[in-house]
């Protein structure tokens, strides 16, 4: 019986696709930087998720990550690196405004709000995370939020779930291991994090993509509406 759950945010309930492309859209109009174009955006998303990878890998800091990523994008193209800085706040303003709900994720919350303890455990930055907890609603539903500059650790890290679960037992006293679900879409992060710290994980994978991680998937849904049967 699963008794926590374990919430990624960033494109398992929240379209982090969707923001992204709105936030980085009215920012280069308010940098007066022209048109964000979708070439512009393959170019970053390369860069932004090498980076956040060797995050991940504890190769980088988190600032080496955010700030690092809009210093390498803008030297590519003759930008000015040194609004980078005020670029990337911005931007973490901005991604906590914009909210696109994946699958009535609200609404799935909501129902399960109550029946299993749940919590918000993301690698975000706390100035998005916490824009995005407030504007959707979610930060109201959730009993715990876990965001990885508070925590300490950033997922996979097996640092990052001891602390959640202190937290988490210090709220409903003891519990096992193979009681805790961790839901996410990131193989890297999400997965490998839950199998870091012994307990169950489930793969948010809507667009169908195979796995080509070396990790322990204990469900594949392809629609958050599949919870419900994976929890009875």
């Amino acid at each position: 019986m699963i008794r926590v759950i374990l919430w990624d945010i960033d494109n398992t309930l929240l379209s982090f696709s969707k923001a992204e492309v709105a936030a980085l859209s009215q920012e280069f109009k308010e940098f007066g930087l022209g048109e964000f174009t979708e070439e512009l955006l393959k170019e970053y998303m390369v860069i932004n998720r090498r980076r956040w990878q060797a995050l991940e890998r504890g190769e980088m800091t988190k600032p080496e990550v955010t700030v690092g990523r809009f210093v390498e994008f803008f030297g590519l193209h003759g930008i000015d690196t040194c609004i980078a800085g005020a670029f990337d706040r911005r931007y973490q303003e901005l991604l906590g405004e914009m909210i696109y709900f994946n699958d009535d994720a609200y609404e799935i919350i909501k129902d399960f709000k109550g029946k299993v303890l749940q919590c918000a455990a993301s690698n975000g930055t706390k100035i998005a995370q916490t824009g995005k907890l407030k504007n959707s609603g979610l930060g109201e539903l959730f009993d715990l939020v876990f965001i990885s500059e508070d925590v300490g650790a950033e997922k996979p890290a097996k640092e990052f779930f001891d602390r959640a679960f202190a937290d988490v037992r210090a709220q409903i006293g003891e519990v096992a291991l193979d009681e805790i679900l961790m839901i996410g879409d990131s193989l890297t992060s999400d997965i490998k994090g839950a199998n870091n710290a012994g307990i169950k994980a489930c793969w948010y994978n809507p667009k169908g993509v195979p796995c080509d991680k070396d990790v322990q998937i204990d469900y594949e849904i392809r629609d958050l509406h599949e919870i419900y049967e994976i929890l009875g």
